[in-house]
């Protein structure tokens, strides 16, 4: 795969309004979508996903910069003229069409023969598996039934590229989880380039070959859900995505002193100076308790007990009143076996402490 496949994003910059009144919603973004990947960007509202999005589909042109397809600059092409198609949030279909015609109905304006339109439509009907509610109305159809429909539609002239801009946000979360399954299967068969919006964390930690994760118009990090998840670039990163206790301390030589006094060894090496203060974070699952008799460990304070389920979360709090959360699989009682107040000892499974640059 040469470095020209897929959608490049170059310095790109998209700004609103003038003087005072200008917004940047993207500043100088460089991004490189692989061909055939399913790539995410992630990130809270307002922090340029959505526009990038747009500037990838042709509704928005960038203030400067570049957007590339397979090599070809496209900044300037209508949305008509390129080989992109786009799923919304809300799936727009025509209440008034069946289902097939709904699918088919973009290949009958671009003038395709009859039979190549009804093969066309047979074969994105069972790509979503819904051949038995091809002459229903989209009224007749569930709200997952409905996605499935505008999923097919947006496949069916065979783009390159297919964004989706949060499409899973109206459904509830049952079927929410269902549908990405769903997605990762429907573009795993047809090879096309998935281009996902979401601020939802799980759906980009469990869909995507590889996540960028966006903030205030900039994107921070870009790597595999792996790599986003167990070696984040800085805080941000770190607490946006999943669960994350943050302590604070002085680096050493291979240690941290926490703001407890406690010192802890360090496995991964840290990219800042020794003698700089750091943000040490560690991820609820990769702590574990153990009696307050034990030689080692930091010393805590059960405060809570959340049941969850599938686990628990257990509330502590150290010396100086900094609050953990340690993530512990339910007993089949559903008991921790931990009250308020017990006293415990915290250690931490090899290589989870996380030293982090950034310090906002």
């Amino acid at each position: 795969m040469s470095d020209q496949d897929g959608v490049e994003a170059k310095n790109a910059r998209k700004e609103y309004g003038t003087g005072q009144e200008k917004v940047v919603a993207l500043d100088d973004v460089s991004i490189k979508i692989r061909r055939g990947e399913f790539f995410t960007l992630l990130g809270p509202s307002g922090c340029g996903k959505t526009t990038l999005l747009r500037l990838i589909a042709g509704f928005e042109t960038p203030t400067s910069g570049q957007i590339l397809l397979d090599g070809v600059d496209i900044t300037y092409d209508p949305p008509n003229r390129r080989p992109v198609n786009t799923v919304f949030q809300s799936y727009a279909l025509f209440p008034h069409l069946s289902v097939a015609r709904n699918i088919g109905f973009s290949l009958e304006m671009q003038g395709r023969p009859a039979a190549e339109v009804s093969k066309t439509v047979d074969q994105m009907l069972a790509l979503v598996r819904m051949e038995a509610m091809a002459d229903r109305k989209p009224t007749q159809l569930s709200g997952g039934q409905q996605q499935r429909v505008a999923l097919a539609r947006a496949l069916a002239p065979q783009p390159k590229v297919l964004l989706l801009d949060e499409p899973l946000s109206a459904l509830d979360l049952k079927l929410r989880k269902e549908m990405q399954s769903e997605l990762k299967r429907l573009q795993l068969e047809t090879g096309i380039t998935f281009i996902f919006v979401t601020h939802d964390q799980e759906e980009a930690l469990t869909m995507s070959d590889r996540i960028g994760v966006m903030r205030n118009g900039s994107v921070l990090q870009i790597g595999s859900p792996r790599e986003i998840y167990t070696r984040p670039s800085d805080r941000f990163v770190a607490s946006f995505i999943g669960e994350t206790n943050f302590l604070t301390g002085i680096l050493g030589n291979g240690t941290v002193t926490l703001d407890t006094g406690d010192t802890l060894p360090l496995e991964t090496p840290a990219k800042v100076a020794v003698g700089a203060k750091v943000t040490v974070a560690i991820r609820p699952e990769q702590i574990r308790i153990a009696a307050s008799d034990g030689a080692d460990g930091l010393a805590a304070t059960v405060t809570d007990s959340v049941y969850f389920g599938t686990d628990t979360h257990c509330h502590l709090a150290l010396a100086d009143g900094t609050e953990v959360v340690v993530r512990l699989q339910s007993s089949a009682t559903g008991d921790a076996g931990l009250s308020r107040g017990d006293q415990v000892k915290l250690t931490f499974e090899p290589g989870a402490l996380m030293v982090l640059e950034d310090q906002a």
